[in-house]
Parts: structure tokens; sequence; C-alpha cells
């Protein structure tokens, strides 16, 4: 039985992560904080099924002894200060978290078990003010926020722990991938959840940001697949993960809302207070290196992923009633 060690599990990619992991027949770890509150929701149903220890991106003893302990075959870093917009807010904890803490996790691996192989979570947001359309894994970076930033940071330092120390350590450049288990404060889910709650009379408008934002939305449950994959492969590389096909927000809210019956334009409105200091105008990755080495493809297309997101709140938000 492979054990894989997961940080980042109490999130929406560790959480399915986990899930798919389980089904292959793994022992899985999961990395979460000491705290005084236990926010396993998304994890809620595997708590029984899985180990948790306890460790933190900040402090490099905890890493080193928690991988010294458990010996994983397989790390996955998937553990940041994952929203945008709070890196402007938080742009130093950012940098802690989502860049120094993917080293820490490296040196963690190369003291204490440096035959494991280790996945990080990479971002389509490194691209930023993308220098070519669709954008690929020789695409120059060009981050436009402070999580930007950090992101190409954990990536580089990944390849240099690879190149310089021997690691078998990825990068998996996910392009925005969404799932019920979004966190509500990001687009998508803020959208079906505003969804669900006009839908049932319990709110009649949503402030939105820049409607014509483009993004390459996934489903995460597809996406854990392809961090799998590239860790079995037998030599290290670095892919993006995408559909390669691209949506406005407008046409986001146009199908969520379309899904209940609704017609967003009476219901979103715009706030200046939700635009980014700096805007990531068009994002879309070319998959086409993953699905031929790796053998992945995307296979919940955007309108069946909305669908499945309103659906889902609409549930919760009747449940709750």
């Amino acid at each position: 039985m492979p054990t894989a060690l997961i940080t980042g599990i109490t999130g929406q990619d560790g959480s399915y992560l986990a899930e798919f992991l389980l089904g292959k027949g793994y022992k899985v770890i999961g990395v979460v904080r000491r705290s005084s509150t236990t926010p396993y929701e998304r994890i809620s149903h595997l708590v029984d099924k899985v180990e948790l220890v306890s460790a933190d991106l900040l402090d490099q003893t905890s890493l080193t002894d928690v991988v010294h302990d458990t010996q994983p075959d397989e790390i996955y870093n998937l553990a940041a200060q994952s929203f945008v917009q709070a890196s402007w807010t938080q742009p130093v904890l950012t940098g802690e978290f989502t860049a120094l803490g993917v080293t820490r996790m490296l040196e963690a691996m190369k003291k204490a078990a440096p035959k494991a192989r280790f996945y990080q979570a990479s971002s389509s947001e490194m691209f930023g003010k993308v220098h070519e359309t669709p954008q690929r894994e020789e695409t120059p970076f060009y981050p436009r926020s402070p999580y930007g930033v950090a992101k190409v940071y954990g990536h580089w330092i990944t390849v240099n722990y690879r190149e310089s120390f021997g690691l078998y350590a990825v990068s998996g450049i996910l392009f925005n991938h969404e799932s019920p288990r979004r966190g509500l404060e990001f687009v998508t889910r803020k959208v079906t959840d505003a969804v669900a709650r006009i839908k049932l009379g319990r709110a009649d408008k949503v402030a939105l940001g820049n409607l014509e934002a483009r993004r390459d939305w996934g489903f995460a449950g597809d996406y854990v697949e392809a961090m799998w994959l590239m860790l079995q492969k037998p030599t290290p590389d670095d892919y993006v993960i995408s559909t390669g096909h691209t949506w406005t927000v407008r046409e986001l809210c146009e199908t969520a809302f379309k899904h209940a019956g609704l017609d967003y334009k009476k219901h979103v409105v715009q706030d200046p207070k939700f635009f980014r200091p700096a805007e990531v105008d068009l994002l879309v990755g070319d998959p086409a290196k993953a699905m031929k080495e790796l053998g992945w493809k995307p296979k919940v297309s955007f309108h069946d992923l909305v669908a499945m997101m309103v659906d889902a709140d609409l549930e919760r938000h009747r449940l709750a009633r």
C-alpha cells in the first residue's frame, strides 16, 4: 500500500485528491494546522479513512518531523494562501505560505524522505499579463498579484530542487478548477451560492467585479487525477492542466442563473471594490502536453460544472432552513 502525504487536505483539491487516492488503495495522511477549531467540512466523510497529523508550513521542524515519521511515497503540496484578492491585503503572509512554504516542504523531503515524489500546486495566475495565448509550459510568467508572484517562486524553487538535488519534484500549472467544495470567496462559488439564495427568495442581488475577465474553468475532481498521473511518470516534468476553453464571468453568470430559471441581468451588479488593482484579463491553457504524455483529459464540461455547483448550493440552502 503506497503512502501519500497531502498538505491542504481540508481544502477543495485536498479533499478530492484524498478521495481519489483512497480509491487507488493508498494510505492517505493529511497535514493540518493545530487549531482550536476543526474546519474539516470538506473531508468530514473521510475523517475515519485518513490519518491527520499536525504541522505548519511556517514551521520547518514540524514539517521535517512529519515527513520523517510518515515516510511517504508521494507528497502533494496543496496548502497555500490561495485567494488572489486576499494576497493584496496579506502580501507577506501569502509569501510565507505560498512561496517559502514550498521551500520548507522540499527541505523536509530532501532531509527526511529524498526518494519520495513531490507534487507542487502551481497556478495559471503565474502567467498574469500573458505573453501568448493559449498559455503553455514554456510561456513566460508575468504575475499580476502577490499570490501570482508567490506561486512563481514556488514553481521555480521546485524546479531548482529537482535539478540541484536530483529530487523527483514536479509542478502542475493548474488553471481555474471549481466544484461545490470551492470556497465562497471565489467568483464561481460566489455566483452559484447567490443564484441559490436568490432562487429561494433569500437575496435579490450579487455584487461582482470585472464581468469581462475570461478564465479557463474545469472541475477540480478531474484535475486531481492529473496530479497523480504526473507522479507516475518515470522522469519528473511540469504540465499545464486546463480545458483549453475560456469563458467570461458574464457567461458564468448567464449560465448559472439560467440553470435556475433566472435572468442574471436582473440580479448582478458591479462594484468597484471587487476589481483587482492589477487585472488579469485572459487566462486559457493549452493542455496538449498533458493529454499526450499523461493520457489525461477533462471529463466535466463548463456547463455541467456550473449546473453541478448551482444544484449543490440549492440543496445546501434548502437543508439549512
